[in-house]
């Protein structure tokens, strides 16, 4: 584990000449607009860490632009809360970073400003949508990188990228000057290279700790009849090491068939992102434009077809399906691969046909964590020289207790 007060014995001004050279290297597609700008606090909890900032949180006196150019003189007046608590803790940061148009999608792609290489995975995609941002916590440009996650957004390139990254329960970090996707399911979160360095990060963002469920045993439940269908085949191998890895440690886990699942899986979740985008946008500019990526269009478009009637319907399921996981399952921890695949080539999405199949699969596991209000980390870890994430999800509230468990997990698979 790589000890987050690594950074306060870092000659600063030497880490940034570095990374103004690398910005400069790789402004057409880790960043979308670069800038550095270093704390005055001094002694904060963040003081000397190097944190980047994905573009759709607003920066004062930049370009708050969500991945697409329809909102690229999008000027921000003032920071985003979730900014304004990293500068006040010491934070220096060093732009906006790339990601996916709007953040509508798990893949990372972005047709405007290009899409970042995996630096562990050449050819392949870096995962998304907080592309850049997992681009440069690999690259060591970065300490921490600042995202969202509405179906795994931070969990998946964290798990593409080898970094941990977290999801928070929705309501623990503030979501005030931040593009939305779906107000019903996007998160503010992290990805850093270890629990710890995304816990420090998390207790600055939070404002509930307070609140936060008190200590309990927690269960870790492998759920059999979800999460496991299509595999890769290194996936399925590398799940079943880690497991044996954590088994050797003590860690006890059980294996379950739960009927929470198969409800789960009836559930029309993209209704959520597409009802809900398309309600914000279509107040900001035409769903027509033929700037948008035809894809991002695509899913948006998708809405069009909802009444509102079979959305309050949706959301009525989606309350009783939260309810009921928070009654049965109160103390448990699901325990699954972060995403079903290894980080697919870029080549792979040369038709619409391949991007919605591959881009389906990546959020399958990790969007189950959105859905029922939940916190979710993605762990690294790698098999056969491939790298890949452990996932554990547990209930709103039981942030603490989920990273408290996670480094145990993660000391183990080290």
């Amino acid at each position: 584990m790589i000890d987050h007060k690594a950074w306060c014995n870092r000659d600063l001004t030497e880490h940034l000449n570095t990374v103004s050279n690398d910005i400069t290297e790789n402004r057409g597609a880790v960043f979308i607009e670069p800038f550095i700008e270093v704390a005055d606090i001094k002694n904060g909890p963040l003081s000397g860490a190097v944190v980047s900032i994905k573009a759709t949180f607003e920066v004062k006196g930049h370009s708050s632009s969500g991945g697409t150019t329809l909102l690229k003189d999008h000027l921000a007046q003032q920071d985003a809360h979730a900014v304004a608590l990293l500068r006040a803790a010491g934070a220096c940061l060093i732009g906006h970073t790339n990601m996916t148009e709007l953040a509508y999608s798990g893949v990372g792609l972005n047709p405007h400003y290009g899409t970042p290489d995996n630096p562990v995975a050449t050819g392949c995609i870096p995962g998304g949508s907080t592309s850049g941002g997992a681009v440069t916590v690999a690259k060591g440009m970065a300490d921490i990188a600042l995202g969202t996650d509405t179906g795994g957004s931070l969990r998946i390139p964290a798990a593409f990228c080898g970094l941990t990254g977290f999801k928070p329960s929705q309501s623990s970090v503030s979501r005030v000057g931040c593009l939305p996707l779906s107000d019903s399911l996007d998160s503010v979160g992290v990805m850093a290279r270890n629990v710890e360095t995304c816990e420090l990060a998390w207790n600055v963002l939070t404002s509930n700790k307070a609140s936060q469920q008190a200590d309990a045993p927690l269960t870790l439940v492998v759920p059999k009849n979800f999460g496991f269908d299509d595999l890769d085949k290194d996936i399925t191998d590398g799940f079943k090491v880690a497991l044996d890895h954590l088994k050797s440690h003590g860690v006890v886990v059980q294996h379950c068939d739960l009927s929470l699942f198969e409800t789960y899986k009836a559930l029309p979740v993209w209704q959520f992102s597409a009802v809900e985008s398309r309600r914000y946008y279509k107040q900001l500019f035409s769903l027509e434009d033929g700037q948008l990526d035809p894809r991002v269009k695509q899913r948006i478009k998708r809405g069009e077809g909802v009444s509102e009637q079979v959305f309050m319907e949706t959301c009525a399921q989606r309350s009783a399906l939260i309810t009921r996981f928070q009654s049965e399952h109160a103390n448990t921890v699901f325990l699954m691969p972060t995403v079903a695949c290894l980080p697919p080539k870029f080549d792979q999405f040369e038709s619409d046909e391949n991007f919605d199949r591959i881009n389906l699969l990546c959020l399958r596991n990790t969007t189950f964590a959105n859905v029922i209000d939940g916190c979710s980390i993605s762990l690294p870890y790698s098999f056969n020289s491939n790298v890949m994430g452990l996932m554990l999800t547990a209930m709103n509230g039981k942030d603490q207790s989920l990273l408290k468990l996670a480094k145990v997990i993660e000391t183990a698979l080290s």
